[in-house]
């Protein structure tokens, strides 16, 4: 998600979650309103350049798949301001502010898991790290049909449909299923600006396997977040959350995430445990 572009929640108005492949039809009509309601016009492509400075760090953090990024970089820089998914004073950056410090975070998940990006809007960070590890199998859940719509076309225009799908729905409904659809599980759930730790653990640590990892990017307050809401994500099943920099001597400032480890199994979660035969897990190879 986008810092222009947090809500009180994963929650929001949705007709129920779905499981969706991006194709041609599921789509839908693009939304060319921006998030004020106004008329917005076609933003300039070119302010989505990667800047020069920063080109060692984006090989570095993309390697040959630097193109798929720089495709999505114009994309959240047109689309993605028309939408209202990204603001149109984050457009000049888009790399340094939202590409870079989000695929920084790629060290922190092991080679070939499952992640799970609650909350992802215009896909920050999940389609980054799908393009920068295409080990990873990624599923972007948000539950807003204009975000999912836009996600979407995006995983199709990128050419990431192997390994990335969208769940449009709240991170409960993903944890819990529905009829014809498992819960899903992950081995990391990453989140970007969505809440304070104590709600974002009660959201996420569900959907983790268990010893899997709630991964959140955070600011500069991460220690104290953490001093705050330590007893409440130990509630939850979470060990202690530990605070990590990620791309230290590739970007700066680093990227500071907050990881958990999903511990313990309880409540709800430990009841619905024991009646699955099996998880939602599935390798989309």
């Amino acid at each position: 998600m986008t810092h222009d572009d947090v809500p009180t929640g994963p929650g929001g108005t949705s007709p129920g979650p779905s499981a969706v492949r991006p194709d041609a039809h599921s789509a839908g009509p693009a939304d060319s309103r921006s998030s004020d309601g106004g008329g917005a016009e076609a933003p300039d492509p070119t302010v989505a350049v990667l800047p020069v400075d920063l080109a060692g760090a984006a090989r570095t953090l993309f390697g040959d798949r630097l193109d798929i990024a720089a495709a999505y970089a114009e994309l959240l820089a047109t689309d993605g301001v028309v939408r209202g998914l990204i603001g149109p004073r984050e457009a000049p950056r888009i790399w340094d502010r939202h590409l870079l410090n989000c695929a920084a975070v790629a060290e922190r998940i092991p080679e070939g898991v499952e992640v799970l990006d609650v909350g992802s809007g215009a896909g920050l960070p999940g389609i980054v790290l799908a393009i920068a590890r295409p080990d990873l199998a990624v599923t972007l859940v948000e539950p807003l049909a204009r975000r999912t719509s836009f996600l979407i076309e995006a995983v199709e225009r990128l050419g990431l449909g192997g390994t990335v799908r969208v769940f449009r729905g709240r991170a409960e409904e993903a944890a819990t299923g529905s009829t014809g659809l498992a819960p899903l599980r992950a081995d990391v759930v990453t989140a970007r600006a969505v809440a304070p730790l104590d709600r974002l653990a009660a959201w996420c640590l569900p959907l983790a396997v268990p010893n899997g990892r709630l991964v959140a990017l955070k600011g500069a307050s991460a220690a104290e977040e953490i001093a705050e809401h330590a007893a409440a994500v130990a509630k939850l099943g979470g060990g202690e959350p530990a605070v990590h920099r990620c791309g230290v001597g590739v970007i700066d400032p680093p990227t500071t995430v907050v990881e958990v480890v999903r511990e313990r199994l309880v409540g709800r979660a430990r009841a619905a445990a024991g009646k699955r035969s099996q998880g939602g897990r599935s390798r989309r190879r």
